[in-house]
């Protein structure tokens, strides 16, 4: 494959234009990159904003393309395999509709093995992304660095040996965001409870738990023993975190991460 690879993103959606940020001029040239999906609008946008190539049609979306993402809702994603199936050579074909197994893909593409399937979660909008991946035993060592490449635009890439386990990752790193969501949510409510304005409670709920996770991530040390430091036995932390645990906090994080994982399971073999 060659050094500036020509890139199609099939779909022109939120995080077709995180990856297309990411792309430009790092991987590849603006002039290498086309975008297809049946908006107009859509389409228009992302030629100001970035100088890539639009076009409505799915037909020409292959022809001249190294790497094909595949970057629409999975409800659309079959008459788009049927359409691009037959015209596939050589190219890599990245999937990040969330539920399709890279069989369903394969199958509909006519047998066609070289794909790789990306599990993206919604932090990838600001380049923060954690994307779960797996590829097809048809992609080579090249493309599946050209993938890693492309997917690691939008934030860190962790590669799997099993595809299975690209439902555990739906149910941690995809569900995950929102558990974040909802405890943010649940901590400004807490400060507003003990007398704090929404304006001071938002900020010290949003700081807190950025920090928190900032310091994680930079420190070599495990998060159970950061914790541990913040903890004064008898102190205020100390007392906060004895009502969680009496309150199952770590078992309700765990049913929800397997409720979520176990739904993808389900998601997927509908498909």
């Amino acid at each position: 494959m060659q050094q500036n690879p020509n890139v199609t993103l099939i779909g022109g959606g939120n995080m077709a234009a995180a990856l297309i940020n990411g792309l430009v001029n790092r991987f590849t040239a603006a002039a290498n990159i086309r975008v297809v999906d049946v908006n107009p609008q859509a389409l228009q946008q992302l030629s100001q904003r970035f100088g890539v190539t639009v076009d409505c049609s799915v037909t020409n979306a292959v022809a001249g393309c190294d790497i094909l993402i595949l970057a629409v809702k999975p409800q659309q994603m079959a008459p788009v395999l049927q359409d691009i199936a037959a015209q596939l050579q050589h190219q890599l074909v990245i999937s990040i509709a969330a539920g399709i197994r890279t069989t369903e893909l394969s199958a509909g593409l006519q047998g066609y093995t070289t794909i790789v399937r990306a599990m993206p979660n919604m932090p990838a909008l600001i380049g923060r992304g954690m994307t779960g991946m797996f590829a097809m035993p048809g992609v080579s060592a090249v493309q599946q660095l050209h993938a890693d490449t492309v997917m690691a635009a939008v934030g860190k890439t962790l590669w799997l040996q099993e595809e299975q386990s690209l439902d555990a990752v739906t149910g941690v790193s995809g569900s995950g965001p929102a558990f974040v969501f909802y405890f943010i949510e649940a901590l400004e409510k807490a400060a507003m409870e003990v007398g704090l304005n929404a304006a001071e409670s938002k900020l010290l709920a949003l700081e807190t738990v950025a920090g928190a996770a900032q310091l994680a991530l930079q420190s070599d040390d495990e998060v159970a023993l950061l914790r541990e430091r913040v903890t004064s036995k008898g102190g205020t932390t100390f007392a906060g975190l004895n009502s969680l645990q009496q309150d199952g906090f770590c078992a309700v994080i765990t049913r929800a991460v397997k409720a979520a994982t176990n739904r993808s399971k389900e998601l997927g073999d509908a498909c």
